[in-house]
């Protein structure tokens, strides 16, 4: 498995591969310092399987940096390792493809959790940011109400709720399938049921929703 970091600061490109290197010893691991260069680089191939890209680059960065690596790149993972940590920031690169989202501050133990469950195909979220409401940096239990609003509610039945649980977790529909024992056309009908519901129109939107609401408490 091959992986690049793209990231301008030695130290964290360092840190970066020392939690790769714990992940998969035999891990192929490259780093560059801007999105160019590691464009050019997996042009040349091998294309890299996971990509951990920094928003904040010199040239190409933030949010247009992702959508270049996904138009170009559609079979890699990348995951963004960034300091900015809002709300608005994470739901625009979950939005624009990336797999996941780790905040920089992140211990080595968060992070190679993360990247597992990235390489196990699904995406990873921080439960911090999705704790709390857009634009405010205030702890999870000041933003969310005293009481859980019930499942008859939202106008969801417990099956919906149960595909809710597990997209607030990254799970790929494959992965709902086979955890509640349904075909991929039911879970498809269920998931829009709960998009329609929440009004949202994408499953990182959908975590975000349920966890305000207080319906589940994180995605792990």
């Amino acid at each position: 498995m091959r992986a690049l970091i793209v990231d301008d600061h030695p130290l964290v490109q360092a840190a970066v591969a020392n939690v790769l290197a714990q992940l998969l010893p035999q891990m192929d691991i490259a780093a560059v310092a801007d999105c160019e260069t590691g464009l050019e680089l997996a042009r040349a191939g091998p294309e890299p399987d996971l990509v951990l890209l920094d928003l904040n680059l010199p040239g190409a960065s933030g949010i247009p940096a992702l959508k270049l690596w996904r138009s170009r790149h559609p079979a890699t993972a990348v995951v963004v390792v960034s300091a900015a940590t809002d709300q608005a920031t994470v739901l625009a690169a979950m939005n624009a493809g990336a797999a996941g989202f780790i905040p920089k501050s992140s211990s080595n133990e968060v992070m190679l959790n993360a990247l597992r469950l990235v390489l196990a195909g699904s995406r990873y979220l921080p439960p911090e940011v999705l704790a709390r409401p857009a634009g405010n940096q205030e702890p999870a239990r000041r933003a969310r109400p005293s009481a859980a609003p019930s499942l008859e509610s939202l106008g969801l039945s417990p099956r919906q709720f149960e595909v809710l649980k597990l997209i607030a977790q990254g799970a790929p529909n494959k992965t709902i399938c086979r955890e509640l024992g349904l075909a991929e056309r039911t879970v498809k009908a269920h998931i829009t049921a709960v998009f329609r519901t929440l009004k949202v129109t994408s499953r990182t939107q959908a975590a975000i929703e349920a966890s305000k609401l207080g319906l589940v408490d994180s995605a792990r």
